[in-house]
């Protein structure tokens, strides 16, 4: 039988920076690349695939980290911030410039000799580009994302990869900016090594498994970084928070005003206080639910759209190519004159 290797494809640490809700900034992630690795490792994973929010640094630490174990490989990875919603490139070498469209992000990380994936596609709540990623030149998509417990996102998603078998690879990323939300998902593929998997990828053999991180998962991580950002905040109003290189989280704290500072620590002590983290736990749900249940009304009509989309597509890929293979042609039948001429 051969052997099966787990990956997880999509997850992040403290060098993912911050987010913004409403008027209140919290960090992505206070999770170090050295934590990331420590936590694949226990979880019997062969590939971990660093993709932090727009930087790569915290992935090339995280494989430098690696590199000391024989059972686990990291790729260098970003999530990037297109003007149309994400997308992850893989096997990077720098970090792509964020707010260009698709079309020039994917380019960018093509030439990188890198691979591209589109991560939670049909999300209800957060920058998945949609229909989009049928136009794009997309190694694959996510099926199964572990930041999406909604009934909607991933089912929607796999329906769409099941309609067109061996066209994109499939994959389960955990989506991970905590340990609370890691383990659940990952990614199949045969062999063990970033190059098997790589393999797969382009091979169309990677299996998405597991199921998405529950939603109370996803307040302890909020609850985390809340308690992560007082932390380091109180840090700064000391004095003793240094600067990291292409940290964006610790460059916005170190540029905070003090009194900024001290009233973020205040307004995270009142998050953290029990039952404002239980009504973020049931405001979460409901939001999901009543997101994914409009969502579902409209599945049938949405599949029949996309198959139009993309027979469209084809249509004009089928003739470009022919078009392409008509003027190669034409260009070797008049170099052969030519060449008949002078002979």
């Amino acid at each position: 039988m051969e052997e099966m290797g787990k990956a997880d494809t999509h997850t992040h640490t403290d060098y993912s920076g911050f987010n913004r809700l409403g008027p209140l900034r919290f960090p992505e992630s206070v999770l170090s690349p050295e934590g990331q690795v420590d936590r694949a490792r226990r979880e019997g994973l062969s590939v971990l695939c660093v993709t932090d929010h727009n930087e790569v640094a915290g992935g090339f630490i995280a494989q430098k980290y690696a590199k000391q174990f024989d059972d686990i490989d990291v790729i260098v990875g970003d999530e990037v911030m297109t003007d149309q919603g994400e997308v992850i490139g893989l096997w990077l070498t720098e970090k792509p410039k964020k707010f260009l469209s698709p079309e020039e992000t994917c380019d960018i990380i093509h030439e990188q000799g890198g691979l591209c994936i589109a991560p939670h596609p049909f999300s209800v709540h957060v920058d998945g580009m949609q229909e989009k990623i049928f136009e794009l030149p997309l190694e694959g998509f996510e099926t199964i994302n572990g930041g999406h417990p909604d009934p909607y996102s991933n089912m929607f998603s796999k329906r769409i990869m099941d309609l067109y078998p061996g066209r994109w690879a499939e994959f389960s990323g955990s989506d991970a900016h905590s340990l609370y939300t890691a383990g659940y998902n990952w990614t199949e593929f045969p062999g063990n090594s970033e190059e098997d998997f790589r393999n797969a990828i382009l091979h169309k053999k990677t299996v998405a498994k597991g199921v998405p991180a529950p939603v109370l998962g996803q307040v302890q991580w909020s609850m985390e970084v809340v308690w992560g950002g007082q932390k380091l905040m109180y840090k700064a109003l000391r004095r003793k928070l240094e600067p990291v290189p292409d940290n964006a989280l610790v460059e916005k704290i170190l540029s905070n005003t003090d009194l900024k500072n001290a009233t973020g620590i205040a307004m995270g002590f009142i998050y953290l206080f029990p039952l404002t983290s239980m009504l973020a736990t049931l405001l979460s749900t409901a939001y999901l639910k009543n997101h994914a249940k409009k969502a579902m009304k409209q599945i049938d009509e949405r599949i029949a759209k996309i198959q139009k989309l993309i027979a469209e597509i084809d249509a004009r890929n089928g003739k470009a190519i022919a078009e392409s293979a008509e003027e190669v042609k034409n260009d070797l039948e008049a170099g052969k004159i030519v060449l008949e001429q002078r002979l």
